[in-house]
């Protein structure tokens, strides 16, 4: 599509792999126009999508760190407000300088701006405020992951009308095929040689994860009399050593390091045919990638410090909360919910279905911008 007939713009922080989905029908659906950074300072591993893929893929802007590092200038970004894009979405993080000139200009040309972002997770303090008011108030709308940021920021006084959830997505289509495919198999029986519980935990291996609390709590539960299996899915890159951990707690049996898995089938089968996915330390986006396989999801409570897509779990009905850092609760949780007998987890199973197929897939969130653009 033309730039001369180009209405919408995207200017994002990065390509990211899992956003595809949600570019494309972008790309497909309403023609976007898109510039993405060159790279991700805070996350350098994660991975990048192929933006030949996108039919309106303008051109990569260099991410350049400024003022000690604390923010971001996107290099020739400005300049596109004087094209004929006529709507702006922006990665709405207030730490990215070039966006607040560009939503200045917007005011001043009558064109509108449309900031993508989590929003905030508690209540700001008088200085976050000097910047996260007027940023936000420059802007037409405010789109959002989940309604956790949005009821803060009503209460802080920022108009509802303003702000629009619009929640998260992944491969939903590709992973909708891959459901569709799946049935029990034997995969943990195999491995491990019982047929206990299976715990799964997939994401990255870093320390905030707090995936040694997870063995902590089998532990304690096999003290208890209560035995359970657990698989871990993800690279380590911090050199957490969780072997190490499982070592001395005579744990090695019943835990299965199996490493970073990029096929989706296989991440379909692990996921479908585990208990429950826990996630110890801040849950995100693991929690949609296992409600679309039907694995409730059970993680902490300190919700000023989860991802946003952690308001997805319905306490009792597909997943579980538990006290931040608590083994005894943690071993708590756990028991409640590889207790299910298999009416209660196929329950469970549609139930997460649900609200995947409900509100956090590209289908929704293309429904919400067009409502929102037009």
């Amino acid at each position: 599509m033309n730039d001369s007939n180009q209405e919408y713009c995207l200017i994002y922080n990065f390509a990211q792999h899992y956003r595809a989905s949600i570019f494309k029908k972008m790309d497909t659906e309403l023609g976007f126009n898109f510039y993405f950074g060159d790279h991700l300072y805070w996350a350098p591993d994660i991975k990048e999508m192929d933006v030949r893929e996108l039919a309106g893929f303008k051109k990569k802007v260099k991410n350049i760190r400024i003022f000690g590092g604390k923010f971001i200038w996107q290099k020739h970004t400005i300049g596109l407000v004087f094209k004929k894009y006529r709507h702006f979405v922006l990665y709405g993080d207030s730490g990215y300088l070039s966006n607040w000139i560009i939503l200045l200009l917007c005011r001043i040309l009558g064109k509108k701006t449309y900031l993508w972002t989590h929003g905030y997770k508690q209540k700001l303090t008088w200085k976050a405020k000097l910047l996260t008011y007027p940023f936000i108030g420059m802007s037409n709308k405010v789109l959002l992951y989940g309604n956790f940021a949005k009821n803060l920021m009503t209460q802080d006084g920022i108009n509802e009308k303003k702000l629009v959830c619009i929640y998260n997505s992944l491969d939903y289509e590709n992973q909708i095929k891959v459901r569709k495919q799946l049935t029990a198999t034997r995969l943990y029986n195999e491995y491990f040689k019982n047929d206990l519980p299976v715990l799964i935990y997939i994401g990255r291996i870093q320390k905030s994860k707090k995936i040694d609390l997870v063995i902590d709590a089998l532990d304690l539960l096999r003290k208890e009399g209560v035995v359970c299996n657990l698989v871990v899915v993800g690279e380590d890159k911090e050199q957490v050593n969780l072997e190490l951990i499982a070592a001395e707690k005579d744990l090695e049996k019943n835990i299965w390091f199996y490493g970073p898995c990029y096929s989706e089938e296989k991440i379909g089968e692990l996921l479908y045919n585990a208990d429950v996915c826990i996630s110890p330390g801040n849950v995100g986006l693991t929690a949609v990638h296992s409600f679309v396989y039907g694995t409730p999801v059970i993680t902490h409570s300190s919700f000023e410090r989860q991802g946003p897509e952690f308001e997805i779990i319905q306490p009792g009905i597909n997943g579980d909360f538990f006290k931040e850092g608590d083994i005894e609760d943690i071993s708590r949780t756990i028991k409640d919910w590889i207790s299910l007998d298999a009416f209660q987890r196929e329950k469970v199973r549609i139930s997460a279905y649900s609200i995947i197929d409900e509100k956090y897939n590209p289908n929704y969130q293309i429904a919400v911008l067009k409502d929102v653009l037009r």
